[in-house]
């Protein structure tokens, strides 16, 4: 990822000014990665089908590729892990750039890289929003914040801008009456997950976004009280996407088809094992593989949160963001199809394996 891009991630609050610059920036990164990515050799093992599959992980997290390997669902398909990500947009933009092979975000953060020019398709959700795991906005007992407008000249800690977070907060406050004017005195802030919760105590954000295993372990230790959540008000639904690039899916057919089904796999083993046995996986993995990262966290993961059987994509699940984007000004109306942006193709719950 480019110092600029990572710079008008991390620090600018997402106004349309600096979103058509994000757009500008990536567009032009993107250009010279994908053509430095299609002159690269394919890495091995036939038409068709490589062996070895370039990626970002989440410290002290294990991601849904990286169970379907333990579990032996990849086949003699094999991981290489690259590091560890900071953000949606980081991992999906070092994809579009070759160096790695995929990556996830957020699917309104896919939609933004795809309407810059990325040649990238979304072949399965991996992460999303139920009951048991969704992005909650809390705040300290006895915090002032209670209602939508109470957000106003406030903080906000959230991991990346421009992504999730950001496109809840924004569509939670306009759908409950405040104004763009209103919108913009409310200031997001990049806080990583991993210190959200400490942020939030030692009142260095008035709110603080936490999802997954810190939500729950901040649950725990109490004295912390949630405004919304995304599930309140849009229900459940897959939030982010794998994405490929398009010139190794048509080099690597096969491979796509077996990472895609073997994470489908892996999903629904998630879901329909006893919880206990699911966080024991993890922590067996977490520990296995010599990260220097704790594991502890992980007797708090509930679900990956995918709506969608065997993570599906739903139009619907891209549709929501096009909308909200183009709302925005970040990328131009009508612009970017739903349909273009995804493929069902490779995943054995999509029903006939179809094209959406």
């Amino acid at each position: 990822m480019s110092t600029t891009l990572s710079t008008t991630l991390r620090t600018t609050r997402s106004t349309p000014t600096t979103r058509r610059r994000f757009l500008s920036i990536a567009a032009l990164t993107v250009t010279a990665g994908s053509a430095a990515a299609a002159c690269g050799p394919a890495l091995g093992g036939g038409p068709g089908r490589t062996t070895t599959l370039r990626y970002q992980g989440s410290t002290g997290q294990v991601t849904p590729p990286e169970l379907a390997q333990d579990l032996g669902y990849l086949g003699d398909v094999k991981l290489d892990w690259a590091g560890d990500t900071t953000s949606g947009p980081q991992d999906i933009q070092s994809a579009a750039t070759g160096q790695i092979d995929f990556g996830g975000a957020f699917n309104g953060a896919v939609v933004k890289l795809q309407a810059a020019g990325a040649p990238l398709t979304s072949v399965i959700g991996y992460y999303g929003s139920d009951r048991e795991s969704y992005q909650g906005f809390f705040v300290p007992d006895g915090s002032p914040v209670a209602h939508p407008r109470d957000f106003i000249g406030k903080k906000v800690g959230m991991n990346t801008l421009g992504a999730h977070a950001e496109a809840v907060l924004d569509l939670y406050l306009q759908r409950n009456g405040l104004t763009a004017g209103d919108i913009g005195k409310v200031e997001p802030l990049v806080v990583p997950p991993i210190t959200t919760e400490q942020s939030l105590r030692q009142k260095q954000i008035d709110v603080g976004v936490l999802g997954g295993i810190f939500r729950e372990k901040a649950q725990a230790a109490g004295g912390l009280r949630k405004v919304f959540s995304d599930h309140d008000f849009l229900g459940a639904f897959t939030g982010g996407t794998y994405v490929f690039r398009d010139d190794f899916v048509k080099r690597n057919p096969e491979t796509v088809r077996a990472f895609t089904a073997g994470v489908a796999k892996a999903i629904e083993w998630s879901r329909t094992t006893p919880r206990d046995q699911v966080i024991a996986r993890f922590t067996k993995i977490v520990r296995a593989r010599g990260r220097n990262e704790s594991a502890d966290a992980l007797k708090y993961w509930k679900s990956y949160g995918v709506a969608g059987k065997g993570g599906v994509i739903a139009e619907r699940e891209f549709t929501t963001w096009i909308t909200w984007l183009e709302q925005r000004g970040q990328i131009p109306r009508g612009r970017v199809r739903p349909g273009g942006l995804y493929t069902n193709e490779f995943n054995p719950y999509a029903a006939g394996g179809s094209r959406a």
